[in-house]
């Protein structure tokens, strides 16, 4: 490899994409266009790089497995960035393969810890933690441990384990300083303030306030009975009653919460329940009928007894009673919390992240976007939708991945 590659490749690894292409900038051999490619990534031109990267893996030999094993990384991680999550995993996989195969075990960690990212992103925590658990960080150079720490951080968080993950947070920094790589740098510093900003809401006793993610964790293990809203569960101690097919059930469960140590009246449960504006007698046959499955749901944690003006819950155990509710609660505040991370998702990576359709995705975007709260560019397949991150909030608690005990 010439003086030129090498001084490029040198200034690429120390985050000076300038000084890379001030060296190969001119040049159309493979080498070269990996090498801008690479260089047009770390710049923004996603596009661009991803044509250059596509040139230097055409113009590799058949010989020369490795680098265009290399190239195949290099654009999964435009991919993830671009947050195209329908690009072909297999083909990560098997580049990740041949770069074991031939030794190159920096460049077949960094394909592992994007594999992690990836399926951190989709919600499937087991998987990515079934990958993680493969990579030894020990040899790794600081920028690569760095990532590999944002990862750990990043499952440990979704589990709400937050000791750990302020661990993980620690040794990333650390490790970033090391590398002195300032976007690497950057995003370990966007992930602590997830740890900072209010992850949720908690009402109790008719008031309510934000929670941190260490608080919820603290609350997940109290004795109290909580109303969870992100999972549709009830939940005291080790004993959760999922609700989430029962969603008029789960309604009553939380106004009932909401109001403890008070009741709720019918014409409130009914509207909240049912969408009623006034209590008919149909209303009042059906929310009788629908209490008596919901007391049939909750015996073991409490009973739901009849007042002079409508119902009151009483735990049977649990000395309090509180509602787990989301920071922001509107009809699609899932779709605007993966949006909030200032990436330019498409309809499809969306629909992939929330395991629903695209259709339903692209409605959800469509009524967004007549309210102002987001935004789109390009056409066709190319068309990215973004928002500028929501203030006071961090968007961990509602990604698609189960809490504790799921």
């Amino acid at each position: 490899m010439d003086s030129l590659i090498t001084a490029a490749g040198m200034a690429l690894a120390a985050g000076d994409p300038l000084g890379a292409l001030d060296r190969v900038a001119l040049r159309d051999d493979a080498p070269a266009l990996a090498l801008r490619g690479i260089a047009m990534a770390q710049l923004g031109d996603l596009e661009r790089a991803k044509a250059l990267l596509r040139r230097a893996a055409r113009a590799f030999g058949p010989k020369e497995a490795v680098a265009r094993a290399r190239c195949v990384v290099a654009e999964a991680e435009i991919a993830l960035v671009s947050r195209d999550l329908g690009w072909p995993a297999k083909a990560l996989d098997a580049a990740r393969t041949t770069l074991e195969k031939h030794g190159d075990r920096l460049n077949a960690a960094h394909a592992g810890h994007l594999k992690v990212r990836r399926l951190l992103l989709i919600g499937r925590l087991d998987e990515a933690e079934d990958v993680l658990a493969g990579l030894d960080p020990a040899p790794l150079p600081p920028a690569s441990r760095a990532a590999h720490e944002l990862a750990v951080a990043g499952i440990a968080m979704r589990r709400l384990k937050t000791k750990p993950a302020r661990t993980a947070l620690e040794w990333a920094r650390h490790a970033a300083r090391r590398a002195g790589i300032a976007g690497l740098m950057a995003e370990v510093d966007s992930a602590f303030l997830a740890l900072d900003t209010p992850a949720a809401r908690l009402i109790a006793r008719g008031q309510q306030r934000p929670l941190l993610l260490e608080e919820v964790e603290a609350l997940q293990a109290s004795p109290g009975l909580v109303v969870d809203s992100f999972r549709y569960a009830v939940r005291s101690g080790e004993t959760m009653i999922s609700l989430a097919t029962r969603p008029v059930l789960f309604a009553l469960a939380r106004a009932l919460a909401e109001a403890w140590p008070g009741d709720v009246s019918r014409e409130e449960l009914v509207a909240r329940a049912f969408g009623g504006k006034h209590a008919d007698e149909s209303h009042r046959a059906r929310l009788r009928v629908e209490i008596g499955r919901l007391r049939a749901e909750l015996r073991t944690l409490a009973d739901i007894g009849a007042t002079r003006r409508g119902f009151a819950l009483a735990p049977r155990q649990a000395g309090e009673v509180a509602v787990l509710a989301r920071p922001i609660e509107e009809r699609h505040a899932a779709v605007l919390a993966l949006l909030a991370d200032g990436e330019c998702w498409s309809s499809s990576a969306l629909a992939l992240a929330l395991g629903t359709g695209q259709r339903s995705v692209q409605r959800a975007l469509e009524q967004l976007d007549e309210t102002g709260k987001v935004q789109s560019f390009g056409h066709g397949r190319a068309r990215r939708w973004m928002t500028p991150p929501v203030v006071g909030f961090t968007t961990t608690l509602l990604l698609p991945a189960p809490l504790p005990n799921g």
